[in-house]
C-alpha cells in the first residue's frame, strides 16, 4: 500500500520518496556522521535500542557494528529495504505500540521538530511507552540557527553538496523548509514542515509528555539524553 505525503512535503530526484519527502536512493548514498560515537558513549554497552525513523540504516549499521541490538522502525518499507542485520517494524511512528521495552529509544533526524504539534507528542509518547526502567531517551535537536542561517552550503568531503535553501514561515510558528542535495550524477530536493523550538520550548514539550532533560550529550546541545520525570 502506497502511503500519501504528509501534508506540506515533498520530494524530487531519482528513486523513491517517502511521505516526508525524503529520497531512498539519497538517504542510501549519505554517509553516516559521528551520530553512533554519541550515542555510544551515552549508553551502557550492548543495550537494547528502539531507533524511531531508522530510514536506510545509517545508524542502525553503525550501532550493530558497536555491538547494541537494534529494533529499526520506518514508516516507509523501501527504506527499511536497505537495512542489514536489525529486526525492522514497518509503520507511523506516533501510534506505535510494540508491547515490549528498550533500555535506549533513538529520536534522531530532527523529528521532534515536527510541524504538527499532535505528531510531536505522539512521538514522544511513542518514546515514553517503550521506554524500560531505568532506561534512556536519546533525541537529536536541529542546531539553534537552523531556520535563520539561510541560505546555506556545505561541500561534503565525499563529494556532493548540501544546501539548505529557504525556511520560510506557514504560520503557527512553523517554517517550510526547503533543501537541496547534489551529486555529480543525480540532484534530489526535500521540502518539510519543522517547528523551530528554543532550549526552553523544547524542555517544555519534553515535560508534557513526561520526559526531563537529563543532560545535553554536546555542546552544541543537538543530542540530548532524556529521563522520565518519575526516575528523577
Amino acid at each position: 500500500m502506497e502511503l500519501k505525503m504528509r501534508e506540506g512535503h515533498e520530494g524530487t530526484g531519482p528513486g523513491a520518496i517517502t511521505p516526508d519527502g525524503c529520497a531512498v536512493e539519497l538517504y542510501a548514498r549519505l554517509p553516516v556522521g559521528d551520530e553512533p560515537d554519541v550515542i555510544a558513549a551515552a549508553v551502557p554497552a550492548g543495550v537494547r535500542i528502539l531507533e524511531l525513523g531508522s530510514g536506510v540504516g545509517r545508524m542502525t549499521h553503525a550501532l550493530l557494528e558497536r555491538g547494541f541490538e537494534v529494533t529499526a522502525v520506518d514508516e516507509s518499507a523501501e527504506m527499511l529495504e536497505r537495512v542489514r542485520g536489525a529486526r525492522t517494524i514497518c509503520g507511523p511512528i506516533e501510534g506505535l505500540d510494540l508491547g515490549e521495552t528498550f533500555d535506549v529509544v533513538l529520536l534522531a533526524s530532527f523529528l521532534v521538530h515536527a510541524g504538527d504539534v499532535e505528531v510531536r507528542r505522539g512521538l514522544l509518547r511513542t518514546c515514553v511507552r517503550h521506554l524500560a526502567k531505568g532506561g534512556c531517551v536519546l533525541i537529536q535537536r536541529e542546531g539553534e540557527d537552523y531556520h535563520t542561517d539561510v541560505p546555506r552550503e556545505r561541500v561534503d568531503p565525499a563529494g556532493f553538496t548540501v544546501r539548505i535553501v529557504s525556511a520560510e514561515p506557514v504560520g503557527d510558528g512553523v517554517d517550510s523548509v526547503h533543501a537541496e542535495y547534489v551529486f555529480p550524477d543525480a540532484t534530489w530536493t526535500q521540502t518539510f514542515r519543522a517547528r523551530p523550538l528554543t532550549r526552553e520550548q523544547f524542555e517544555e514539550a519534553l515535560a508534557e509528555t513526561g520526559l526531563t532533560v537529563d543532560r545535553y550529550l554536546t555542546e552544541d546541545r543537538m543530542w540530548v539524553r532524556a529521563v522520565p520525570m518519575s526516575d528523577t
